[in-house]
């Protein structure tokens, strides 16, 4: 893997991230 196939997954990892904390927030409240 090249280092920019890593950065993509990594970018790509913190955007699922980001969308799971929230809608966990949105059905929170």
């Amino acid at each position: 893997m090249s280092a920019q196939d890593i950065a993509g997954l990594v970018i790509t990892g913190l955007l699922v991230i980001y969308l799971v904390i929230a809608l966990v927030k949105a059905e929170r409240f």
